[in-house]
């Protein structure tokens, strides 16, 4: 495998947006996109940009069929220079064949919820950092230099569980750290999070775990996705992920729908001086084109309504309205 491309660093005035959608967006809808269709997206995406993309996961093609085609799409991304390819692994399975295709980093999902961690994973959130445990022996076992992010989903509450405790949260990023994860995250599957809540539960863990806690995933699910990456960036935070158009959610949380929407949010960073490394105009063309392979099915935004102001700063003025 290819070494892996240095990764953006996170110093001030820089953020990072990683593209979700060809995973998160595309398992929880209908429509199954075809492959080239995948590629086309990622090569789009690329030009625009994004150097981080989560190009699909590593789960069985009977429950998630969407996905099937992750292992070529994967192959394809590994061919784009200094993309950082990751795919989702639940389990030691799906982790061997990310190691074997030559995944840049897996990302395997706990939930803080242990309601939802039944019914995503079935097994608990101690069942998962074992799990990890596993993943890292075999990883070093290979030697392989696949990287592993531990994702703690539902850490602000869950549709299934209600209320999840910001101590269970943080014990569990360090279990995962402590099973041998490489670096952490934390999700707001549902998009039950707050501002306020989002600052203090990120300060608690950047505070618990410094700058292995690498990034942040919100739903939009009630209009406050874009709020809660702003009090995740005042808490030092400079990876997101955000799914183009909108789309995604998971389909074991009831109600979980809408991720962050990436040109909306890259525009938001932007405007804010923080430099990204994405042409906003080129991601609302690919939403345009994204939208009509899914025809039927429901995008979210605003920026690709209101379209890019006419008079801005340099690093947006450029960019050309949408049709």
């Amino acid at each position: 495998m290819a070494s892996l491309p240095t990764l953006c660093d996170p110093r001030p005035g820089h953020a990072t947006v990683r593209e979700v959608g060809l995973r998160d967006g595309l398992q929880s809808i209908a429509t199954t996109l075809p492959t080239a269709h995948k590629i086309a997206w990622l090569d789009a995406a690329y030009a625009a940009g994004q150097r981080e993309i989560e190009v699909g996961s590593f789960v069985p093609a009977r429950l998630l069929p969407q996905l099937a085609d992750t292992a070529e799409v994967l192959a394809h991304a590994l061919t784009l220079p200094g993309l950082v390819a990751s795919v989702l692994v639940p389990n030691l399975k799906g982790a061997e064949r990310a190691i074997d295709a030559g995944a840049h980093w897996m990302v395997v999902p706990l939930s803080a919820s242990h309601a939802h961690s039944l019914a995503n994973l079935r097994k608990t959130p101690d069942e998962v950092v074992a799990e990890v445990a596993r993943i890292r022996a075999t990883r070093d076992a290979a030697g392989s230099a696949s990287r592993i992010e531990g994702g703690v989903g539902t850490a602000f509450g869950c549709t299934l569980q209600g209320d999840v405790a910001e101590d269970e949260v943080l014990r569990l990023l360090q279990a995962l750290l402590d099973a041998g994860a490489d670096r952490v995250s934390l999700a707001d599957t549902v998009g039950y999070a707050d501002p306020a809540g989002v600052q203090r539960l990120f300060e608690k863990a950047r505070t618990l775990v410094g700058d292995r806690l690498a990034a942040a995933h919100f739903h939009d699910t009630r209009g406050m996705g874009l709020a809660n990456c702003y009090a995740a960036w005042q808490a030092g935070i400079t990876r997101f992920d955000a799914c183009l158009g909108g789309i995604g959610g998971c389909p074991h949380a009831p109600g979980a729908s809408g991720n962050v929407t990436t040109e909306d949010l890259a525009f938001m960073l932007e405007r804010m001086g923080l430099s990204t490394g994405l042409d906003v105009a080129a991601l609302l063309a690919l939403r345009q084109r994204v939208q009509g392979w899914l025809a039927g099915e429901t995008l979210h935004g605003t920026l690709w309504q209101a379209g890019l102001p006419r008079h801005t700063g340099a690093s947006v003025s450029t960019l050309a309205q949408p049709a």
